[in-house]
């Protein structure tokens, strides 16, 4: 699907304004009340499902609410709470070293630049904008696996690399509109654009699609 930038840039907004009317509360799904909480979240929901993470976070946090207390827990009592989240030993890990960090380096504070955030262990580009985008109001692409997926098949990008989508969408997507691109495409992956068998019969934005596998 060779497209233009131009035609690439039309599409992305009159496909924006179309899933902004379908998912009007689309939003991050993840429990959490401020940056350090949806941080910590989001570390554990990689290969993992939201729900699962929500399932227990309201323990981990009542236990361990802020960077201090966290970084001070042991492997053990980290692992025995998120246990059900899978790769355990390894996000606890990252759950210790990110909480050490931000106390040592950010005075407890979780930054609010990229630069920053990924200094942290355990997170990536994708979970420093998903706190960039909903808790600091910067413009945020982010590249999880249903702005991937969805991506690819609306024709908006080529590439199967994270960092070179959110780079290539950026490209075309106005600022004001990343992260609420972010929001709606992820909200369309869970529910409509699924991986196997996606519903283009209910797509409201099926005859922008370009998507050679429909499954109409």
């Amino acid at each position: 699907m060779n497209f233009s930038k131009e035609e690439r840039r039309k599409r992305a907004s009159e496909i924006l304004s179309l899933l902004k009317e379908r998912y009007p509360d689309a939003r991050v799904l993840l429990y959490y009340r401020n940056p350090f909480e949806l941080l910590i979240a989001t570390i554990l929901a990689a290969q993992c499902t939201d729900e699962r993470v929500n399932g227990v976070t309201p323990l981990l946090f009542s236990r361990f609410p802020d960077p201090d207390r966290m970084s001070k827990a042991t492997s053990e009592e980290i692992e025995k709470i998120i246990k059900p989240t899978g790769f355990f030993k390894a996000k606890t890990k990252s759950l210790l070293g990110a909480s050490k960090t931000l106390v040592d380096r950010f005075k407890c504070v979780v930054p609010e630049t990229m630069e920053e955030l990924v200094t942290l262990p355990g997170v990536g580009r994708k979970t420093a904008n998903v706190v960039l985008g909903n808790c600091f109001g910067r413009p945020a692409i982010i590249v999880d696996t249903h702005v991937k997926r969805v991506s690819m098949r609306f024709g908006l990008t080529d590439s199967r690399d994270p960092k070179r989508i959110e780079l290539e969408l950026v490209e075309i997507i106005p600022k004001k509109d990343r992260t609420p691109y972010s929001r709606v495409v992820t909200f369309h992956g869970r529910y409509t654009c699924v991986a196997r068998k996606p519903r283009c019969g209910e797509c409201v934005v099926e005859t922008l699609c370009p998507f050679e596998e429909k499954n109409l």
